[in-house]
């Protein structure tokens, strides 16, 4: 059963929200206890399996292998694309750094498959507005860091007859603020401070914030693609810290006179460190950047990844590595596509698991997979264009949107 808003929010055990991840005692996240939380659903194999009968396409990875591992009206999403209806994405990026991390790529690799498996429009919202407010970064910093985003997010390879980029700085006016005022009318002080936790502290920029993120689920926001198409359902992947801002829009949708939007969402793509949460843009040491050279790569992993190994070679050989904390085996289990050789490094009793293969081979194992996934993007990113990011962004109909 769905929470209404609020619901949840005074548990202290762990705290997941756009802003903070953390849990009790720094530990790992507890994604059942959270799913139990926020009220969404578990995905389970007969949904990864229905998604692979409605599209004809091997699921991606993150699908197959539970990254995104909740949802919320997913069913509902399906049952409308099996009725002949369609459906649009949106998902988002908060502009407050330079280059992406790998932990940053995750949402966008999953919603290139989902657009071209479902062959429907994408909308893929720039913060940069809430990044000024909340990083204290300049207007026109912020502008800046949201261009140099786009072009992360475009060499991901999206479409450009299916997909619209825009910045909340440049495009939220019109239709789009007529339906973040119908929000905020909607929600009481006490309400959003009950869901985001905001305090006497935080400045009104802050807590007037959260329509702006709610409104993109609206078809009627983007009128030059959806005119006349308000019932058109929208799906959304997002981690699933971005949950609270859509559960606040779930509850004010029928009340304005729209359909909720459904929600596929992910785990979070853990530090080097260690899984305690999600990686930091403070700590360079924490994550693998797009921009990250082979050497760094290597370095990193070698030097910062946290080995689920024993502390000698004769006891890694007898008892093996312990796989739910080992990172080099996380990161391997986002990346590495072969299933079979995944599976067979996962095996108690074969490779890695068994004590057969060292930490440094599944590490070494590990940069090769990272480094070519970092050099193919940084080559498809050094091909993308002032112009190209303009066509992305540029308010027009979209020609191929359902073909």
């Amino acid at each position: 059963m769905e929470k209404k808003e609020g619901e949840g929010e005074g548990e202290e055990e762990q705290v997941v929200n756009p802003w903070t991840v953390s849990a009790k005692g720094g530990g790992k996240i507890d994604y059942d206890k959270l799913i139990d939380q926020f009220g969404c659903q578990r995905i389970d194999q007969s949904l990864v399996d229905r998604i692979h009968r409605l599209t004809s396409r091997a699921p991606h990875v993150f699908l197959r292998r539970g990254v995104f591992f909740a949802h919320r009206d997913l069913s509902e999403i399906l049952d409308a694309y099996e009725r002949g209806e369609k459906f649009y994405l949106y998902t988002g990026r908060g502009p407050s750094s330079e280059a992406l991390h790998l932990g940053h790529l995750i949402p966008f690799m999953f919603t290139k498959y989902l657009q071209e498996a479902f062959k429907v429009p994408l909308v893929i919202q720039l913060t940069d507005d809430e990044k000024c407010m909340w990083k204290n970064l300049t207007v026109e910093e912020s502008q800046r860091l949201a261009r140099e985003n786009a072009k992360d997010i475009i060499a991901c390879g999206f479409d450009v007859t299916r997909t619209f980029i825009f910045s909340d700085f440049d495009y939220v006016g019109g239709a789009f603020y007529k339906n973040m005022v119908k929000v905020g009318k909607c929600v009481t002080y006490n309400k959003v401070v009950g869901i985001f936790g905001f305090t006497g502290e935080d400045h009104i920029g802050k807590v007037s914030f959260p329509p702006v993120q709610a409104v993109p689920s609206f078809p009627s926001s983007f009128p030059h693609l959806f005119g006349g198409q308000d019932n058109l359902r929208c799906l959304i992947p997002c981690a699933i810290d971005q949950d609270p801002y859509f559960r606040m829009t779930r509850d004010v949708a029928p009340r304005i006179g729209y359909q909720k939007p459904a929600l596929i969402e992910s785990s979070f793509f853990p530090a080097m460190q260690g899984e305690t949460g999600k990686m930091s843009a403070s700590d360079p040491n924490s994550a693998i950047y797009v921009t990250d050279s082979a050497k760094e790569i290597k370095n990193k992993i070698n030097r910062y990844a946290f080995s689920g190994g024993q502390d000698s070679i004769e006891k890694h050989r007898e008892l093996g590595a312990n796989l739910e904390v080992d990172i080099p085996f996380k990161y391997l289990s986002f990346f590495l596509d072969d299933d079979a050789k995944l599976e067979e490094i996962r095996k108690v009793r074969v490779e890695y698991g068994a004590g057969r293969m060292l930490t440094g081979e599944v590490k070494q194992l590990l940069i090769q997979v990272l480094t070519e996934l970092v050099e193919r993007h940084r080559r498809a990113r050094a091909a993308v264009t002032d112009e190209m990011v303009d066509a992305f962004m540029a308010v027009r109909p979209l020609p191929n949107m359902f073909n």
